[in-house]
């Protein structure tokens, strides 16, 4: 037997301004056929998971298409059509697969009518072609923004059930282990969502702890009803504008739709009867900066507002210039800013230059930060991850990095590219020990969690303004649904 494998990954923000260019998934990675299986046979992430699975099963994987690149605007329509090319041509070269396994983010968006639920366009297209009679799972990141069209193209969709994002290759095992007994016709996987008009707020999607925990606790139990197969909580990304935006469950069972709709009905029934709970809560910049510095660091705090996973900028300068303007504080700040990483390699190591850092890409995450700074180090910025970390990435590249001193305490690395934080290798491929500072910030809210928790004594999230603030009800949608929670009372 023989099962087609094919991935789309980008978490969308509309509310972005710079769109996400085909230029943006070349530079970071598209892939066709077996370049899909040299790259992920070995690795981490959920289709890590199917080669893996499939070869347990003896099922032969066929690679067909990857494309992936960071969090960034909404996809331009020139873009998806070339994506959407590429991918099927090799869907049409595969010729008849028994089944299927797809990767879709969940919170794809392209310009342009079709492309607006772009994992529901591919998707739905993909089972036009594929038939009725073909099996097709699905894994998706629990920030999709889970469309009716999603779930009526696929047989099964399970989301991954930690964030931070740690359980990738085991939701790509299970869903490979799924197709097997599918293709062995020992099970016969459909599928039931429920949508309930709730937004959870970025600030309280940490899976680990309440409001989260006692949920996802609740999906486990209801794993041991006879017929269940699998069941998920979606999340959903608050920083797409779409009308899928918001919360979702799924229930994966043998056959049984009534009880697919029963056990989504009672995992939507869960949040609904909480909502108040999943509202966020929200600490200011100073506020946040006393907290740190009256305990024993390092602190971690994570900049909210300038969250590179969700799509942010990595360039604000918020919590840079409250460290500067204190004065006393051993911090770390990392910024995207090219501009200055060149200025600072050019003057060289040990050198005095006057850099004005971060603040550039757009007007809402703070000013430049200009002052007199010593060129400690510059870096080729590439180093690997042995440990899972969110998202199961293992190699990643920062572009040409300099990390500078400020005379007052602060060090800020400048990178060429922007980099999610989900990894110390930030830090220590610069020769930076996060024991060495009070306080460390990093550009996230959940994501850089794995890593940065075992060496910091705390973890604040930290409102900033920003792309990514995590109060949604700032932000101006016009596509949403209405009423949802917490923006109308239901």
């Amino acid at each position: 037997m023989r099962v087609g494998i094919l991935s789309l990954m980008h978490e969308s923000n509309t509310f972005i301004g710079t769109p996400t260019t085909l230029e943006m998934f070349r530079s970071s990675r598209i892939l066709i056929g077996n370049e899909v299986a040299d790259l992920f046979e070995d690795g981490l992430n959920e289709v890590s998971g199917f080669f893996q699975g499939l070869a347990e099963s003896g099922i032969e994987a066929v690679p067909l298409f990857y494309a992936g690149t960071e969090p960034s605007g909404r996809i331009t329509k020139g873009t998806c059509d070339a994506l959407m090319q590429m991918m099927f041509e090799q869907v049409e070269r595969a010729g008849e697969p028994d089944g299927w396994l797809v990767a879709p983010h969940g919170a794809n968006v392209g310009e342009g009518e079709d492309y607006w639920d772009l994992d529901g366009y591919w998707l739905s297209r993909l089972r036009r072609i594929v038939g009725e009679g073909t099996p097709i799972i699905c894994t998706i990141d629990p920030h999709a923004n889970l469309s009716e069209r999603m779930i009526e193209a696929c047989d099964a969709t399970i989301a991954y059930r930690s964030n931070p994002h740690l359980d990738q290759k085991e939701v790509g095992l299970q869903a490979s282990r799924l197709m097997a007994r599918t293709l062995r016709g020992e099970v016969r996987p459909t599928q039931a969502a429920s949508f309930p008009p709730i937004a959870i707020n970025i600030e309280r999607q940490l899976t680990g702890a309440a409001p989260c925990r006692p949920m996802y606790d609740l999906a486990d139990r209801l794993l041991d009803r006879p017929g269940v197969l699998s069941n998920s909580i979606v999340l959903g990304f608050p920083y797409s504008d779409v009308p899928e935006m918001g919360a979702a469950t799924i229930a994966v069972t043998d056959g049984d739709v009534c009880l697919g709709e029963a056990v989504a009905g009672e995992l939507a029934d869960y949040l609904h009867t909480r909502r108040s709970d999943f509202k966020g809560a929200f600490i200011g910049i100073r506020q946040a900066v006393d907290v740190a510095v009256a305990v024993d660091g390092p602190v971690c705090l994570l900049d909210m507002g300038d969250n590179v996973g969700g799509g942010s900028a990595g360039d604000g300068t918020m919590l840079a210039h409250e460290l500067h303007g204190r004065g006393d504080i051993r911090a770390f700040v990392c910024l995207y800013d090219r501009e200055a990483v060149s200025v600072a390699a050019a003057a060289g190591v040990g050198a005095r230059a006057t850099l004005r850092m971060g603040g550039k890409t757009d007007d809402l995450h703070g000013p430049p930060l200009e002052v007199s700074v010593t060129v400690r180090g510059v870096y080729g910025g590439r180093f690997r991850e042995s440990e899972i970390r969110h998202g199961g990435r293992t190699a990643f590249d920062m572009g040409q990095t300099a990390v500078v001193d400020t005379d007052n305490g602060l060090t800020i690395s400048l990178t060429s590219r922007r980099v999610v934080p989900v990894s110390l290798g930030l830090m220590t491929s610069c020769d930076l020990r996060p024991d060495a500072f009070d306080v460390i910030v990093a550009k996230g809210v959940h994501a850089p969690v794995a890593a940065y928790a075992p060496v910091c004594t705390r973890l604040i999230r930290v409102d900033t303004p920003g792309a990514t603030a995590a109060d949604m009800r700032k932000f101006e949608f016009h596509h949403r649904r209405r009423p949802l929670y917490p923006f109308e009372e239901i």
